[in-house]
């Protein structure tokens, strides 16, 4: 077939959407490194409800209205992104691409989207500020024990010219991925190491005490951590913004913002925390409604197609945060392929927005274009493909 032109590097196998990246990873990764990307925790009910929740908001597209110039942009906290969504932190990214999150960082800038850097990534905060000096990178931030590390963390980050923080509070403790355990998977594999800490903190998170590494990385976190670390971490980033990343209930939310969130995120961790937790779109729209309007709303969670972002952009999110497609797309081509992925996410949002008649990311809130099946439920069973 000579059009079958949009092969991956090693011209091996067809990527034509996201799934197609995990499909072509899982093929050439040992399975021990597949099966920590692609996990859950526990039965990963939450993990697969992610995506098959997207399945139950359909979608009301609206027509004869203007569509020729279709503008994907947007902005948040006075940062224009040229893409409504971006890439969520997550860490150890140097295990799929040597380049690792400079690479991802790369794509981002490359596109015009936030590049969410991880407190557990394989390139340092200064190393990726030198190697990507113009893209827009956000810190994500998890509190520690030692509470002044945590505070040079974020002064790091502000020094390097990061625009934000996320604070991640859904993890007092990591957990428990099976898929790690049953494979041996409780150390990062040499050389790498958490580059953001010093080199003695490798004796705690690589310690193998317990069978999966996660278990063993959360050994460094505070869990005594109470709503109050917001103004103190406002203290040491301002005047950068911060965005709660975690938030599961309304009431989270309000707490919150009463506490100076500049913004919140919806996220359930891509399933890799609690199980039995609801899909992230599925709570969006209780958080939207709580915050009314106070500050923006962020998302991410199982997001893999243009649709699945309308969808949340027209529930009232802001923008939309990517993860663990990004990570099987650079064990299938390093910055290349997460290049093309944005583009596919791009162009079929692009699409979409089209035919629901909207011609820019502000009219999609008020269009009213997304609803619950008339029935109360899919009349199509949809199961989560065995990758």
């Amino acid at each position: 077939n000579n059009n079958n032109n949009n092969n991956n590097n090693n011209n091996t196998f067809p990527i034509y959407n996201l799934h197609d990246f995990q499909l072509a990873a899982k093929q050439k990764v040992p399975r021990d490194l597949y099966e920590y990307l692609a996990s859950g925790t526990d039965d990963e009910q939450t993990l697969a409800e992610n995506r098959a929740a997207m399945k139950q908001w359909y979608l009301r597209p609206r027509v004869l209205r203007p569509v020729s110039n279709i503008c994907t942009t947007t902005c948040l906290f006075g940062q224009k992104l040229k893409v409504p969504f971006f890439v969520s932190p997550a860490g150890v990214q140097c295990l799929c691409d040597p380049d690792g999150e400079c690479a991802t960082a790369k794509a981002c800038g490359k596109v015009g989207t936030i590049f969410g850097h991880s407190q557990h990534a394989t390139k340092s905060i200064e190393e990726v500020a030198q190697e990507v000096p113009d893209a827009n990178k956000w810190y994500q931030l998890y509190i520690l024990k030692d509470r002044a590390m945590t505070g040079a963390l974020i002064g790091r980050a502000v020094q390097a010219g990061y625009k934000g923080i996320f604070l991640t509070v859904d993890s007092p403790r990591l957990g428990y991925r099976e898929a790690d355990a049953r494979n041996g998977f409780n150390a990062l594999p040499e050389p790498f190491r958490l580059a953001n800490y010093p080199a003695s903190f490798g004796d705690t998170y690589n310690k193998q005490q317990h069978e999966a590494w996660d278990q063993n990385s959360q050994e460094l976190f505070d869990t005594n951590v109470t709503w109050d670390i917001i103004p103190w971490i406002k203290e040491q980033c301002a005047p950068l913004p911060i965005i709660v990343k975690g938030i599961h209930t309304a009431e989270d939310a309000i707490l919150a913002v009463k506490w100076g969130a500049d913004g919140v995120m919806v996220s359930n961790h891509g399933g890799r925390q609690l199980d039995g937790a609801l899909a992230t779109i599925d709570i969006l729209p209780e958080i939207v409604q709580a915050v009314g309007g106070l500050v923006p709303v962020l998302i991410d969670g199982g997001f893999q197609r243009g649709t699945d972002i309308l969808k949340a952009l027209a529930l009232g999110a802001t923008a939309v945060g990517i993860g663990k497609p990004i990570f099987f797309a650079l064990c299938v081509g390093g910055q290349e392929a997460v290049e093309k992925l944005f583009q596919m996410l791009a162009n079929e949002l692009e699409a979409a927005m089209a035919l629901c008649g909207c011609a820019s990311i502000e009219e999609i809130s008020s269009l009213g274009l997304v609803t619950r099946h008339p029935s109360g439920g899919s009349i199509v069973h949809y199961q989560r493909a065995k990758l």
